[in-house]
């Protein structure tokens, strides 16, 4: 219980998505406390499976709420999400609690833009790029909408397993080869890539890989979070 009356990191889960998803113990994992610092607790959104979130639901906003409620009682200082596309609900969540919220990795990339070259281009490697659709991208002006390019990995292994009920352990390798061999399509179509950005929530436990791979600075759902993470006495 002291865990949790702790300041920590409040994470709105998946359904079927405990620690088999992505295990804690993982180097990069988001739901690694090593990786911020802090503790990480969680609350599941009652009917958040991944193939709904994924395409779209805006009947799980009052559950997304509802948790994320729940875990500003249980003494998270910040909040975020282990699925990108729940950035539908970020402002929503944003409105309903006192802490700083970031549903989403795909939130840095106007930030992102405004630090590379204009001729450069930005990299967002999705879970599912047919349902990554331009009003997730946070951007009103078609010249910087130009300078995005989208990619995922649907069909492959870890899109499966994703699916399933219940998750399978993670195939950290598999990850590994789908987004090694999507980014290195499309960097051979956009050779002015300069930057990748991750909206999927396990793609972190490759970027190390990926970044020295690529050699390219790579972004996901853990470099946000280092950022809206407030101080802790």
């Amino acid at each position: 219980m002291t865990s949790q009356m702790s300041p920590s990191l409040g994470v709105l889960s998946l359904e079927s998505c405990g620690q088999e998803a992505l295990p804690p113990e993982l180097p990069g994992s988001m739901m690694n406390p090593a990786t911020y610092g802090i503790p990480i607790i969680s609350e599941t959104v009652v009917g958040a499976w991944a193939e709904v979130v994924i395409a779209g639901d805006a009947t799980l906003e009052p559950a997304c709420i509802a948790a994320a409620r729940r875990l500003v009682e249980r003494g998270a200082a910040a909040i975020t999400s282990n699925c990108g596309f729940f950035i539908r609900h970020q402002p929503a969540v944003a409105a309903a609690v006192n802490v700083p919220v970031a549903m989403s990795s795909l939130l840095l990339i106007p930030t992102l833009l405004r630090q590379l070259p204009r001729a450069a281009k930005l990299a967002v490697l999705t879970a599912d790029s047919t349902c990554c659709s331009d009003d997730l991208l946070g951007l009103d002006d078609p010249a910087q909408r130009s300078r995005i390019v989208i990619a995922g990995i649907e069909g492959t292994k870890y899109w499966h397993d994703a699916m399933l009920r219940p998750l399978p352990p993670i195939d950290v390798p598999a990850i590994e080869r789908d987004v090694a061999a999507c980014v290195a399509r499309l960097r051979a179509q956009h050779p002015e890539i300069a930057a990748i950005l991750f909206e999927c929530t396990a793609f972190p436990l490759v970027a190390k890989s990926i970044r020295d791979m690529t050699e390219l600075p790579v972004y996901d759902i853990t470099s946000l979070c280092l950022l809206v993470i407030p101080p802790i006495a």
